[in-house]
């Protein structure tokens, strides 16, 4: 029971050809699809913005008054330091803006929101001003931007 294994190789006359490379000309396309579907796409220009949304100028008008008002009790303004939640401006420049306070307790809480209603509603463009104090969700440290936690030296 001796038995031999042998391993056959076998010898190509010539070397095997590569398989073809695909090429994008070779590609079929499916029902209502163009060979370059992403042309529409790049040609389209951005469309223009609309004053009250982000970007809009009615919209950085207000960012920009809200940033004007500061603090009485620490160096940063309102918006730096994340006691805006939201501004909502419309198409006929009625101004929505959720805020909050960093304490109930604030010894501003009856003013502040009367004042961010003042110079919000003072911006060209700005028709009405409305603002709803929330403390759902209370404000945190964490809301602050960068600038105010540098300026504050909690950075």
């Amino acid at each position: 029971m001796n038995e031999e294994r042998k391993i056959v190789v076998e010898e190509l006359s010539e070397a095997p050809s590569a398989p073809p490379k695909a090429r994008v000309e070779d590609a079929e396309t499916g029902e209502g699809r163009t060979r370059d579907y992403l042309s529409g796409f790049l040609a389209e220009q951005p469309r223009p913005l609309a004053g009250n949304e982000p970007g809009g100028n009615l919209y950085e008008a207000v960012i920009d008054a809200l940033k004007e008002i500061y603090d009485p009790e620490i160096p940063v303004n309102l918006y730096d330091l994340g006691l805006i939640y939201g501004v909502d401006v419309t198409g006929d420049g009625h101004v929505s803006i959720t805020m909050t306070l960093t304490t109930p307790h604030c010894p501003v809480a009856e003013s502040m929101p009367g004042e961010v209603e003042l110079r919000v509603g003072s911006v060209p463009g700005v028709g009405l001003c409305d603002v709803n104090l929330v403390w759902d969700p209370p404000w945190d440290p964490q809301k602050m931007s960068d600038e105010a936690k540098l300026e504050l030296g909690m950075l």
